[in-house]
């Protein structure tokens, strides 16, 4: 087995877990943010959203410009469950394919991040996807479930039941 498809079961997992902590995003609370220095539920929830979307460039490109010609790039806030769980599926459906498809040959070569040109960091694409997209996103799934926590809703089981689970 390659190593794309030796990571389907990984992948299939954290972003089952993802989906499930989205779908409990209170649509009337986006604008809600815990402290002045966090971002607001929408933001947030976007983010998450959003990480899976890096899985298809990383595995055909081989490198990504967070700000081309020195224009940072700008993460559209969704608005809605509904387009929060609609963004996320597309691009997990295409991420899960394009891992799928990935050879290993592809996923062990050079990846870098830049920004303006600059590069900040080249790794093999595998670690990439492992690290900053499946770990980014748990990372900020894990923000999210504090959020959903802080306003009384409850917290979904990713590892086994979760306190309002049992």
């Amino acid at each position: 087995m390659g190593l794309g498809p030796s990571m389907l079961p990984e992948y299939d997992h954290e972003m089952a877990g993802t989906r499930t902590t989205l779908e409990r995003v209170p649509e009337e609370k986006l604008a809600w943010r815990p402290h002045a220095k966090s971002m607001t539920l929408g933001a947030l929830a976007s983010h998450v959203a959003n990480v899976p979307s890096w899985t298809v460039p990383t595995i055909e490109q081989s490198s990504l410009d967070l700000a081309p010609g020195g224009v940072p790039m700008r993460q559209e806030e969704m608005t809605s469950r509904a387009a929060l769980l609609e963004h996320f599926d597309r691009h997990v459906a295409a991420g899960r394919a394009a891992l799928a498809a990935a050879s290993d040959e592809t996923l062990q070569g050079a990846w870098s991040l830049l920004a303006d040109g600059k590069t900040y960091f080249t790794m093999p694409r595998i670690a990439v996807l492992r690290g900053f997209v499946m770990n980014h996103n748990v990372h900020h799934r894990a923000q999210l479930g504090v959020y959903l926590r802080l306003l009384d809703v409850p917290v979904p089981g990713l590892y086994g039941p979760s306190a309002d689970e049992r």
